[in-house]
């Protein structure tokens, strides 16, 4: 093609849809560390780091999971085309926007409370107050919740985004902006909060999916149908113009192809936390697998878009992303001579071993465990109705020390 006929347009389209994917990878990857790996750059432990760890607990995906996982995400898939085939869609549209408003509230929150923490440090974000949520029926706790002070308006900044897609007029629903804002929300806590247990499931996950995705764009037209006919904030936009006009209407990128690969790379980057702390590195982390692999993610979108745009039709993204993961991946490893011990580590194995190490260090003198706060404080009032009890304030462990001394 001349440079008479570059579609400048076009190309600063893939150019800027490549570049949200990346960052909202990168994001949430950062996101899914632990406090404890955050840690191994150099910063001292802090008090509450422990509780803090506690609280963001989360299960991770087994190779069980991730057999399974293209099998239900096939039934789900069929299900809505089913749906949307012989129902229409205007019902399975209005119950899905209803769910991503409710969602997205959360989820736009979340992220604000994130890049506040993230721009202000560890250090400043806890110096602001805490607020404790509990709902308690008798001595038992049916709900805990922990916010700082900056998250009782971040959180309802976060509605907005949701209120407007949801309630707006019919040009503010199909903004692009407010679709990417919400998808982004959802990419970057999706990736905080699922997490891989190890390189053999994520080769697992990649795997299955790449046939899955194959199957379903090149083999039916199930995937296109349910993607162009559902108008929910599944998907980041970016108009087909360098000056963002939309009349050309917008490239598109779902979630998916950002969610599912992005799970790989932020296992690769906890991967590399592990590495520092086995080899005690202190004032800063080698990287080396996370940008390998977030590199490979880049080429392979930037693959999936050029032959995109060459044949003039849809692609199933991860038949290029998958591969180019797992190959990274294995390549980075042989050519470190560390695939053995790489294929061997399991992120869930280690997580409860630092969990157990810390529960274990916070005694003799220093901030007790949950265990023993709940062992040494005074009997809880019985009661057969639910309470809410706010704690606004700085926790202090004033009573568990008077009672030790």
């Amino acid at each position: 093609m001349s440079a008479a006929g570059t579609d400048w347009d076009l190309l600063s389209s893939y150019a800027g849809l490549l570049s949200l994917a990346c960052i909202s990878i990168y994001a949430g990857a950062h996101g899914s560390l632990s406090s404890k790996s955050a840690r191994i750059a150099g910063a001292e432990p802090h008090p509450e780091d422990s509780e803090e760890e506690e609280e963001e607990e989360v299960d991770r995906l087994s190779s069980q999971d991730a057999y399974l996982f293209p099998v239900i995400g096939s039934a789900v898939l069929f299900g809505l085309y089913l749906i949307v085939k012989y129902f229409g869609k205007e019902w399975i549209t209005w119950l899905l926007q209803w769910y991503f408003t409710i969602a997205g509230v959360g989820s736009v929150g979340k992220s604000l409370v994130a890049l506040s923490q993230w721009t202000l440090g560890a250090a400043r974000w806890r110096k602001f107050d805490k607020v404790q949520l509990r709902i308690l029926k008798g001595p038992r706790e049916l709900l805990s919740l922990s916010l700082r002070t900056p998250s009782l308006f971040l959180i309802p900044l976060g509605s907005i985004p949701s209120i407007l897609y949801t309630f707006g007029n019919t040009a503010t629903r199909r903004s692009a902006l407010l679709t990417d804002l919400l998808a982004l929300s959802f990419s970057h806590n999706a990736l905080s909060l699922l997490k891989i247990d190890s390189f053999k499931t994520g080769c697992v996950l990649l795997s299955g999916l790449f046939f899955y995705d194959i199957w379903w764009v090149f083999g039916t037209e199930v995937m296109v149908k349910v993607a162009t006919s559902l108008d929910v904030p599944i998907k980041l936009l970016w108009p087909k113009s360098a000056v963002f006009s939309t009349e050309r209407g917008f490239t598109m990128l779902g979630l998916g192809d950002i969610v599912i690969p992005g799970m790989f790379v932020a296992m690769a980057l906890r991967y590399d936390y592990h590495r520092a702390a086995q080899r005690q590195q202190r004032g800063g982390v080698s990287k080396i697998y996370f940008l390998s692999t977030l590199t490979a993610y880049a080429t392979g979108l930037v693959t999936t878009m050029t032959v995109m745009h060459v044949f003039r039709k849809a692609q199933p993204a991860l038949l290029y992303l998958s591969p180019a993961c797992i190959l990274s991946f294995i390549l980075t490893a042989f050519a470190r001579g560390e695939f053995a011990e790489a294929w061997a580590w399991t992120d869930e194995m280690e997580d409860k071993g630092n969990h157990k190490s810390l529960a274990n260090s916070h005694t003799n003198g220093k901030p007790e465990s949950r265990i023993d706060q709940a062992i040494d404080a005074e009997p809880v009032a019985s009661s057969t109705s639910a309470q809410a009890d706010v704690l606004i304030g700085q926790e202090s462990s004033k009573r568990s020390k008077k009672r030790h001394n």
